[in-house]
């Protein structure tokens, strides 16, 4: 059964649009006076750079997602499943940090996402190499956040 791109960009955009929604509240709700009073690593990116980013990810995240959900000669449930949870643990980990102002859990939960970027990646890889192609840079960015994470939380202990 042929699946259609544009019923994947429809599918993936609204969970990822769900995503980004509870993730820039939650993240709204620790932007003040708590994040700045935070000491951080002098190459932490500007709250711009990071919003940019993570729009260009996202769009990346719904395009990829498409590709595979239209070329999986079988059922893509593996793929959707891990995406899912991946996007939960996205935005459980802006209210980890931000909203329940706690970078410490934030950093062993944004262990869990990157493995779960990893694995989107190699699922996608079976389907398509442009979609893992689209997905490595979410991976890679979410390592970076992590490292960030975990200077963030040792230089607050």
């Amino acid at each position: 059964m042929s699946r259609s791109f544009g019923a994947g960009l429809a599918m993936a955009g609204a969970a990822v649009l769900v995503t980004a929604l509870l993730g820039g509240r939650f993240t709204a709700m620790g932007i003040g006076p708590w994040y700045d009073g935070l000491r951080k690593p002098s190459w932490t990116p500007p709250g711009s750079v990071i919003g940019a980013v993570w729009t260009a990810l996202y769009v990346l995240i719904v395009v990829a997602s498409a590709l595979v959900w239209s070329r999986s000669p079988g059922s893509p449930r593996a793929y959707a499943a891990v995406l899912l949870l991946n996007l939960a643990l996205n935005a459980g980990w802006c209210w980890l940090f931000f909203a329940a102002r706690r970078p410490g859990a934030a950093l062993l939960e944004i262990g869990v996402l990157w493995l779960t970027c990893i694995a989107l990646v190699v699922l996608a890889a079976r389907v398509s190499a442009a979609a893992a192609a689209m997905l490595a840079p979410y991976a890679a960015w979410v390592a970076f956040a992590g490292y960030l994470n975990g200077n963030v939380a040792n230089l607050n202990r």
